[in-house]
């Protein structure tokens, strides 16, 4: 079974402001498998080291199973122009509903039957109540390093008018309709390029949804659904039941390509 031990000599030090260092040293003992080494130095070395980040490590075969290993650590280096980060969070959003997916149960007096309200929720003599639930909404961050060149007052103006729209074409890997772009902050780094954080909200399209007695109903991501009621009678009670379903555009759709981080 192959072992990894921290040689004495390890942890040479650089202290400084421009190019700190750390470099710590290793033999593996016990093993002519290559592969085997890395697995055991990945699952032993840290990630952070005395403040500095890992870096690299380099493994050097001396024969008979004995692998020496040096790792060092350095200073996070800030990213250069082209390069880009990205954060997400799948914590989603809120909606007000009037309608349920389905009826699982309901219950009367022993010999009456209780009406049929057809999914409608919370209903009362003249309203609909309805209900709020969570709803998926995936929020994503994607942070930009862009030449300063490339920062115009015009395109400042295109992320300020693409705030607020959605997608009219595909976009990281969301069908039109489905991303909403809900702004950017970006600041200057020195003279060289533009650090900008571009702020999305994504929820899936829907087909073929079904409300009450309604079928065949087709909804975008950013889309506004909403039901209108009508009084019927069921059980010789009256009640409301979906009259009507209406899907409502209340987000213009934008070119996001405009934004220059790719589609």
């Amino acid at each position: 079974m192959a072992v990894i031990i921290e040689k004495y000599d390890s942890r040479e030090t650089t202290v400084g402001v421009e190019n700190p260092s750390v470099e710590l040293l290793y033999v593996v003992d016990g093993t002519e498998d290559d592969a085997a080494v890395r697995t055991l130095v990945e699952a032993t070395i840290p990630a952070i080291y005395a403040g500095l980040v890992f870096q690299n490590y380099h493994i050097s075969h001396q024969g008979s199973g004995l692998w020496e290993v040096s790792v060092r650590y350095g200073k996070l280096e800030p990213k250069q122009p082209g390069e880009s980060s990205f954060s997400f969070d799948t914590g989603g959003g809120t909606t007000h509903i009037t309608q349920s997916l389905q009826t699982v149960a309901s219950y009367a007096p022993p010999g009456e039957d209780p009406p049929d309200f057809k999914g409608a929720i919370g209903v009362n003599n003249d309203s609909v109540e309805g209900t709020d639930i969570t709803i998926p909404v995936y929020n994503f961050k994607e942070t930009h390093y862009i030449p300063v060149a490339l920062v115009t007052p015009a395109y400042k103006a295109a992320l300020f008018y693409l705030t607020g729209k959605v997608n009219a074409a595909p976009f990281k890997g969301f069908a039109p309709g489905e991303v909403l772009f809900q702004g950017a902050s970006g600041s200057q780094r020195g003279q060289e390029d533009w650090e900008i954080t571009f702020s999305f909200a994504a929820s899936p399209n829907a087909v073929g949804l079904t409300i009450g007695d309604i079928t065949g109903i087709d909804k975008k991501g950013w889309e506004y659904l909403w039901v209108r009621y009508q009084d019927a009678e069921d059980e010789d009670v009256l009640v409301k039941q979906p009259a009507a379903v209406y899907v409502e555009q209340v987000y213009p759709y934008g070119d996001f390509s405009l934004l220059g981080i790719g589609t």
